[in-house]
């Protein structure tokens, strides 16, 4: 018994506190986009917010069967798991079905399984488990082709299956590289320079684009005349940057599919077919500003109550948060949000093994992203590219997805003063 004690004390309450908050404020948007008077049957497997009851509940046993499971396991088994996870992606290739253009999910019964929101799972346990098997902390050039690998390889087979959002959630490991060293911060700044450029020249004249290039990078040697010798570099900074700024128009034209086209150009011009591809955001955007200060209240939001916002359980869950609890709520909870990722980061600092705190920032890396994105698409921020809102929105494979990696670091918290 008092074996028990210990185990359960060695559970980080604060985390799993804030799980439980966001999972059971998740339900009940969920339960508010899908309630109707008169409709109160909870287990209604008709309605997402009855689905949701069966998911949750799902969940918890996952979670409660992970903490029960000896830590050692997932660092034995990590990479037989990411191979499983591998597998499973090349058969829905072939045995999925297509919902959304997308052929991303397997069919059991009532439900849908999406096996790429395992493989986030997946590739964080193998990230782990490449970090900790590496004996010397010298960073060679092999050794981060073999990262890269590690995340390109489920990234290439979700983009096979037509879904590029869940693809592009994979470049969130891009910060579990920099934070072990094998990425530097100015590759970082040089890919965020990337998409500033890419989305400035959709705006602008590239000859513009490049003209002002041309003054930072004259206005850089200028003040550094004592270091004359780097003026070659900085000659071939300026011919890289012009001939990205001309390639541009050429992948914009040539490499993105229609519909990416239009979501972006939604993204630079709200007011561009409100009736057609900018209706979701639109309408996202009327139900998040008509919440006001303090919001319409629980189950009050008209835009939600009427279902204008299409897919306002999964991709627009935030709208709902806006209607009905208004800016306030929403700040309250951002923060919990954020204070539930801070404590991610807070527990994978703390780590004693490099497994354990690998595996830490990568959920914490993911579910970020996520974030950011989700949150960023329902107020015209981001491109909509539908990915859910971690925990908050409808849909089992990703509760059970996020649950898996959230119990997975806690189990492995709760040894950190072994060595695993």
């Amino acid at each position: 018994m008092s074996k028990q004690v210990v185990f359960f004390k060695n559970i980080d309450k604060p985390l799993l506190l804030l799980f439980i908050v966001l999972v059971a404020f998740g339900w009940m948007n969920i339960f508010s986009t899908g309630f109707r008077e008169g409709q109160t049957v909870l287990f209604d497997l008709s309605k997402d917010y009855g689905k949701q009851l069966i998911f949750i509940f799902a969940a918890l046993i996952i979670g409660a069967s992970v903490l029960l499971m000896d830590a050692k396991f997932f660092t034995a088994f990590a990479w037989v798991i990411f191979g499983v996870a591998m597998l499973t992606l090349l058969g829905v290739l072939v045995f999925g079905v297509e919902i959304n253009a997308s052929r991303s999910w397997f069919r059991v019964g009532q439900f849908n399984l999406q096996p790429s929101e395992f493989s986030k799972y997946a590739t964080a346990l193998a990230m782990a488990a490449f970090f900790s098997n590496i004996k010397s902390r010298q960073i060679s050039g092999a050794s981060r082709l073999r990262a890269i690998a590690i995340i390109l390889i489920p990234m290439g087979l979700i983009l096979m299956q037509n879904d590029l959002g869940t693809a592009i959630v994979f470049s969130a490991f891009v910060i579990v590289m920099f934070r072990e060293g094998y990425l530097s911060g100015i590759l970082i700044v040089f890919g965020l320079l990337a998409v500033f450029l890419f989305i400035l020249t959709l705006i602008f004249n590239p000859l513009i684009i490049i003209g002002a290039i041309a003054v930072i990078i004259v206005a850089i040697i200028a003040l550094n005349r004592q270091k004359i010798k780097e003026i070659g570099q900085f000659i071939l900074l300026f011919l890289v940057f012009s001939f990205y700024v001309y390639s541009v128009n050429y992948v914009y034209d040539n490499v993105l599919q229609p519909h990416q086209k239009l979501r972006i150009e939604v993204l630079l011009n709200n007011e561009i077919d409100l009736q057609g591809a900018g209706y979701n955001l639109n309408q996202s955007k009327i139900a998040i500003g008509s919440g006001g200060f303090l919001g319409q209240g629980f189950l009050q939001g008209t835009q939600t109550k009427f279902q204008f916002v299409p897919e306002q359980s999964t991709d627009f869950i935030f709208s709902t948060v806006g209607e009905e609890w208004g800016f306030a709520g929403s700040v309250v909870f951002l923060i919990l949000y954020l204070a539930f990722l801070s404590r991610l980061v807070i527990l994978a600092e703390r780590q004693r093994s490099t497994f354990s705190r690998v595996f830490g920032y990568s959920v914490a890396s993911i579910m970020f992203f996520h974030f950011f994105i989700n949150v960023g698409m329902t107020i015209g921020l981001m491109p909509v590219i539908g990915i859910p809102l971690p925990l908050i929105s409808y849909g089992g494979s990703s509760l059970w997805a996020f649950t898996l990696m959230v119990f997975t670091f806690l189990k492995l918290d709760s040894k950190r003063l072994e060595l695993l």
